[in-house]
């Protein structure tokens, strides 16, 4: 969900913050084995609707008959042989669960969704009808989409990656229909009081005595505007409900998440807690701990819910989620539900969509959550220096911010909420945007995403109807150009790339790989940056450089953000770092990791290193320090 998130956080940050000003300062606590890695994880995020879809037609608010639809069956072995070869660890299957969309499935048993409910025609992957099934869409036998989806998770397994799903707690479907719900389990609000706005056993919040109105401002088009039976402006909800994004009118505008009904967790609508908080020093306990605590307590029925669906996964095998907008829920929540999670699967792989940095600290720590995006601070921080409205000095700043929870901030440059990497409205070009993957993927020890295309260089350039350029649609039925020339007719071989596509994805695949096998990365960081802008010896200010290191292995990673310029200088290790690195007076060749080309020599005399350095526009250097 992107629209109006910075409203629905801001309203979030006011209900559910928990610590104090001094708890949310503490040093980080010690961590468990099973919450850290060895080495770096990277998360290839795929849009499961667009993957395998090899139709070209692209018809702005195309059917799934005109402009086609990707299947589970596409990710064969092959594909997936390909994506772990990239360099990744993890596939994030977005849009998996079944949400509402705008096709007739009512031969399987499945009702039809109202377009005045629907965003788009395939619908968002954020609106959620069923929790217990899969999206018919994605199945060659919808009649058996639940069984390919389980074989989907047995081949992930099979080609050595982890298996990652959305989970959408603070809203569902304003239409939701378990069709398929294990023995005892009741859909949303089956057992609601809807006579009142609040009840803490409710699952959703209600507002009595009115009826739910779609929205009927100008920017309000259900299906583009086409004749459709089912939209006529209306749709029956009475009492009407809660928006998902909080909106408490019976008539939310087009900029409210309409299409969701916002699930209650036991938070009144005055913003005071209904339910059990954590005892003081909690945030320095494992999620064993957590567990034990909330054994005997009485929590409100959502949270079961919510417990129940997950558990239901990773009994089939899915490895992790990735939960969206998940400071709009409790934080005591995340405490009840990962601790009940980890339980099961302690190596869980637990990804949250949090923006707020004051809050980053409460929600792995009491949260229980493994990674949080790294979004307001990292992301944007690099595309303004892409973009020419931020310098690379500033990235230290933010590496120095985070260092006691620098492992948990998952990094990224693309994803379907945000623009295209390659894009206009982003670097306008995919090489423009080596210099910040290298620097993304190697300046911590947090995981690395990317989201498909991006390593073809896919500029998200398709009208797709509700989606609009700039952004892969997540709402349409559409193909995805630059991924579809590498995946080639199902061969999945990159025959149809360009000379420089195919030259972009040798740089991820080198990038990548290298970033899961350094145990470098796993350790020590230091910045170069200022030690060099203060030396005053050439150093360019459109470089960044800084030193990963553990014992054994040593980096030095610089990177070129000039797109124009070339830079031959020399790069100065300060005495204070060579003694860190536990380097000594002498000559090393350094070995130039991505392309092996590159044959400066690092000098160190009287415990300062320097070298010699011509860089080339937007290009970076992994050196490698021989011991």
């Amino acid at each position: 969900m992107k629209i109006q998130k910075s409203i629905a956080v801001v309203s979030s940050i006011l209900l559910f913050s928990t610590l104090s000003c001094e708890q949310k300062n503490m040093q980080a606590q010690t961590e468990t084995a099973d919450s850290l890695t060895e080495k770096k994880v990277v998360v290839y995020q795929v849009f499961t609707r667009l993957f395998g879809n090899q139709n070209t037609t692209n018809k702005p608010w195309g059917t799934i008959e005109e402009n086609g639809v990707g299947k589970f069956n596409d990710f064969t072995d092959k594909a997936l042989q390909e994506i772990k070869d990239l360099g990744v660890t993890h596939i994030w299957y977005t849009g998996v669960p079944h949400h509402a969309l705008v096709n007739d499935y009512t031969q399987y048993g499945i009702s039809n969704d109202d377009p005045d409910v629907v965003k788009g025609r395939a619908g968002s992957p954020y609106a959620v009808k069923d929790y217990y099934n899969v999206n018919p869409d994605l199945a060659v036998d919808p009649a058996k989409r639940l069984e390919e989806f389980e074989a989907l998770i047995q081949r992930t397994h099979k080609n050595g990656l982890k298996v990652v799903i959305d989970i959408v707690p603070n809203h569902i479907a304003r239409h939701y229909e378990g069709k398929t719900n294990p023995k005892g389990v009741t859909d949303f609000g089956a057992e609601d009081d809807k006579t009142v706005e609040y009840k803490r056993n409710n699952n959703f919040y209600y507002i009595p005595n009115s009826k739910f109105e779609v929205p009927t401002d100008a920017n309000y088009k259900p299906l583009g505007g086409e004749k459709h039976p089912l939209s006529d402006g209306k749709f029956e909800e009475i009492p009407a409900k809660w928006t998902g994004n909080g909106s408490r009118l019976a008539k939310p505008d087009s900029n409210d998440w309409y299409e969701t009904v916002k699930i209650n967790y036991g938070i009144k609508p005055d913003g005071s807690k209904d339910f059990p908080t954590l005892p003081e020093g909690f945030d320095q306990k494992d999620y064993q701990a957590h567990a034990e605590f909330w054994k005997d307590k009485d929590v409100p029925s959502s949270w079961k819910k919510f417990r129940d669906i997950t558990l239901y996964w990773i009994e089939k095998g899915v490895d992790g989620f990735r939960y969206d907008m998940a400071e709009m829920v409790p934080v005591e929540f995340w405490s009840y539900m990962n601790s009940a999670i980890k339980m099961k699967n302690p190596k869980a792989f637990l990804l949250a969509e949090v923006y707020n940095p004051a809050e980053y600290r409460n929600y792995i720590r009491l949260g229980k959550m493994d990674y949080l995006y790294d979004k307001v601070q990292l992301y944007d921080t690099l595309k303004n220096i892409v973009q020419g409205r931020g310098l690379p000095k500033h990235l230290t700043g933010i590496q120095s911010d985070l260092k006691d929870i620098e492992h948990h901030m998952l990094h990224f440059l693309d994803n379907h909420d945000e623009q295209r990497l390659a894009s206009p409205e982003f670097a306008g070009d995919a090489r423009k945007g080596k210099p910040l993957m290298v620097v993304s993927a190697t300046m911590s020890s947090s995981p690395t995403m990317i989201y498909f295309g991006q390593e073809v260089g896919e500029p998200g350039a398709i009208d797709g109807g509700f989606g609009k350029p700039s952004r892969t649609s997540i709402f349409d039925y559409v193909g995805v150009p630059n991924h579809q020339r590498w995946m080639n007719g199902g061969k999945f071989d990159g025959g149809q790339l360009t000379a420089s596509e195919k030259e972009l994805r040798d740089f991820y695949k080198r990038l990548l790989n290298f970033t899961i096998q350094s145990k470098a990365l796993m350790g020590d960081f230091a910045s170069l940056q200022e030690a060099n802008l203060e030396a005053n010896a050439g150093y360019d200010f459109g470089l960044y450089s800084f030193a990963r290191w553990n014992e054994n292995d040593k980096l030095i990673i610089v990177s070129n953000f000039n797109q124009n310029t070339a830079v031959n200088c020399p790069v100065m290790i300060p005495a204070e770092i060579v003694k860190r690195m536990n380097l000594k007076d002498g000559k090393y060749n350094l070995k130039d990791a991505l392309y092996g080309k590159n044959k400066s020599v690092l000098t160190i005399v009287n415990g300062v290193g320097k070298f010699e350095l011509v860089i080339q526009p937007g290009e970076s250097f992994i050196f490698q320090v021989p011991n």
